[in-house]
């Protein structure tokens, strides 16, 4: 098999996978060559790289492994096409991402900003408006994986946790779970409201002004899942209203935002660059699931784990 990765890894997991799969044709490079592309049975990407014509001349390609989770960049409809296998790393960004959603919280309820301010100004001020999580309510949007694990260190601050999807099916760490068409009978009893949804079609502008109106003026709103969930005038209209008291941004429909947008200079929201799921151990935890997937693909087993449907974008 020839397996053509789009990205150079670290040595040492380049090295490991090389010793492992001695037998196989393995090409790293840190851009698409059209010329090796056209060979190539398995292609190794980070997903954004690839485009139409990309998909047109792999002649060869049958599995796309993509070391993300988001594939709304990915050419979808033309691989779907084509019948090309796709499957990803769902998952291995619960452990840095919830840690950091976590974080966000405790920095707002804790007033830890406004500590630092005082620190930089050698202002000795005990007059913060801390608050406690204990008793509070969240409400998570795609309690999968991700969502999962900040219900479940929500759930030991004491946080009663609901979960939101598109079935209202049951997911682990929820103490209730209701559908997409339901949020604004839920809304007005959270006190933080989480977002780590994909984009889909479903997705597209989920919530819109009329669910900030409902929302509490003391919530938090927290995106860190695809921007295009909210459109940007919306979420920025709720801030410059009250409606909510605070919202941390983890992604954004334009990225990078731009420099002279409001949001940069706002009070009431913190702009988090993109940098959630940002983790030392990412590629670590990517290639444990590359390795066995590439196990069974080369015993002839196509059942591998994070499998993808194109048609759906998940």
């Amino acid at each position: 098999m020839r397996i053509y990765f789009t990205f150079d890894p670290r040595p040492d997991l380049k090295e490991d996978l090389l010793h492992e799969f001695p037998e196989q044709d393995f090409i790293f490079r840190n851009s698409v060559e059209e010329d090796i592309l056209k060979t190539a049975d398995i292609l190794v990407t980070y997903g954004e790289d690839l485009t139409e014509r990309h998909i047109e001349i792999a002649n060869q390609l049958q599995w796309i492994m993509v070391f993300s989770a988001g594939l709304e960049k990915m050419p979808l409809s033309e691989i779907a096409n084509r019948g090309i296998t796709v499957s990803n790393v769902r998952g291995i960004h619960k452990v840095p991402m919830a840690e950091s959603v976590i974080a966000h919280i405790l920095a707002y309820n804790r007033s830890l900003q406004w500590i630092y301010e005082k620190e930089r100004n050698a202002e000795w001020n005990r007059k913060s408006k801390s608050k406690e999580l204990r008793d509070s309510t969240a409400l998570i949007l795609g309690p999968g994986a991700i969502g999962g694990e900040i219900g479940r260190i929500l759930q030991c601050f004491g946080v009663k946790t609901i979960g939101c999807n598109r079935s209202g099916k049951n997911a682990d760490y929820m103490n209730g779970m209701i559908k997409f068409d339901e949020l604004t009978t839920v809304l007005p009893e959270a006190d933080i409201v989480i977002s780590v949804l994909p984009s889909t079609k479903e997705t597209h502008h989920l919530l819109g002004a009329e669910h900030f109106k409902v929302m509490k003026d003391s919530a938090i709103f927290m995106n860190f899942g695809r921007g295009d969930l909210v459109a940007t005038d919306v979420l920025q209209e709720a801030l410059l209203q009250k409606d909510i008291a605070y919202a941390v941004c983890d992604v954004f429909e334009e990225e990078p935002l731009p420099k002279d947008h409001p949001f940069w200079t706002m009070d009431n929201i913190t702009v988090s660059p993109h940098v959630s799921s940002h983790s030392s151990r990412y590629l670590e935890r990517s290639f444990d699931i590359f390795k066995p997937n590439l196990k069974k693909w080369l015993k002839g087993d196509k059942q591998l784990e994070n499998i993808i449907n194109p048609q759906k974008g998940y």
